[in-house]
């Protein structure tokens, strides 16, 4: 019962809540809607849209490059305020993080990069990426793993969303020698952000008109920190008779993605099993270049690619696939209620990949980047017309 009256006091506290940011940043009830909407048109007085735009490393620059310019082929009334934090560039300071947190934390949208953590230990064991999202609180990742219609794959047709709990788990960054050669690693479950990742992923599944939410664990093995996991998904659950539940073993998740995906459609999970699902998933509907993906705290929302790689390899060959990045750019502008825009871009995109003239090399094509760009561009139109 402490649970139950936990998550209903998450409940009352958002319904209590003056911060209309506070609500868009859930994006997870019509009044979340109005409210986000009253705010988005105070904004709009001034002309344009504040967004924090953080590039990243690797193909990052080059991918939002393509965003910059669709935006303004498409007249939107955006203003992107560009920052640059990265820890392979020698552009990583406290100074640096602490400019990108004062502007996302007053524009309360950005769209980012990976930024690219380095595996070698410097006495910081969180990485700057880890440590933008403890700060602004971005505990939900949200992934539509969805097929485009024109690019044929393994698995056709398939529509799920893995959200993931992404501020506490195996990436709590406490790490330490206990004994000589011995290193133990600990992993952090707490009731209170398992019940909040239950209760956002179940209302998610209301909004969006989503039958199922499947709470995927290692339970059997972890029967304390999965056990709780597991516990407040089924006491979230409760609260919504309407949602089908279901629980499934991490390792028995992954097989039945591979073999059969389409029992699936909400699903939520920890910290790394997220990492891990989110790019499997992404793998079945052709990879990182074609997957959108967003963070959000009760504030705040963040706009990026739904599996997190740099591409490294890529820089500065004009290659990479924007795909991902400009439906995530799509996303965002829904998000700012800028419907016309976000329809117009997505479908332009989507046009592009349908007509199947100008593909990337990940997706089978000898196209540019440059390419690609212009001929989104070339299918931009008013939405409807």
């Amino acid at each position: 019962m402490a649970a139950l009256s936990g998550v209903r006091w998450l409940t009352r506290a958002l319904v209590s809540a003056g911060n209309p940011g506070a609500w868009r940043g859930l994006s997870t009830s019509a009044a979340a809607h109005a409210s986000s909407r009253s705010q988005a048109e105070d904004v709009r007085v001034e002309g344009s849209f504040p967004v924090t735009m953080l590039p990243g490393d690797g193909v990052g620059p080059e991918l939002m490059h393509a965003v910059k310019e669709v935006f303004k082929a498409a007249a939107v009334p955006v203003e992107f305020q560009e920052h640059h934090l990265s820890e392979v560039q020698n552009m990583a300071s406290e100074e640096k993080l602490e400019q990108v947190l004062s502007s996302m934390k007053e524009n309360k949208v950005a769209i980012i990069g990976k930024i690219h953590t380095p595996m070698e230990y410097k006495g910081e064991l969180a990485s700057y990426d880890m440590r933008l999202r403890r700060k602004l609180d971005l505990f939900a990742n949200v992934v539509h793993v969805k097929s485009l219609p024109g690019y044929m794959t393994r698995h056709n047709n398939l529509d799920l969303v893995i959200i993931r709990e992404q501020t506490e788990g195996e990436y709590s960054s406490l790490e330490h020698e206990s004994a000589r050669g011995v290193i133990e690693c600990l992993k952090i479950v707490t009731r209170a952000k398992s019940q909040r990742i239950a209760k956002f992923a179940f209302d998610y599944a209301t909004k969006k008109g989503r039958g199922k939410v499947t709470a995927v664990h290692k339970a059997n093995i972890m029967k304390l920190g999965d056990g709780l996991f597991l516990q407040c998904c089924e006491e979230v659950a409760e609260l919504y008779p309407k949602i089908k539940f279901e629980t499934m073993i991490i390792d028995n998740c992954c097989m039945q993605l591979v073999q059969n995906p389409y029992q699936f459609d909400v699903l939520v999970m920890p910290n790394l099993y997220g990492n891990i699902i989110d790019n499997l998933a992404a793998g079945l509907v052709g990879g990182a270049g074609v997957v959108p993906g967003e963070s959000y705290s009760a504030e705040y929302a963040v706009f990026e690619t739904g599996a997190r790689h740099p591409f490294a390899q890529a820089v500065g060959r004009n290659i990479a696939n924007p795909t991902a990045m400009l439906l995530s750019a799509s996303n965002m502008l829904r998000h700012l209620n800028l419907e016309y825009h976000s329809s117009m871009i997505a479908d332009a995109v989507k046009k592009v990949i349908k007509v199947g003239k100008v593909r990337t090399r990940d997706m089978g094509g000898y196209s540019t980047t440059t390419d690609f760009i212009k001929s989104v561009i070339g299918h931009l139109h008013p939405h409807g017309s």
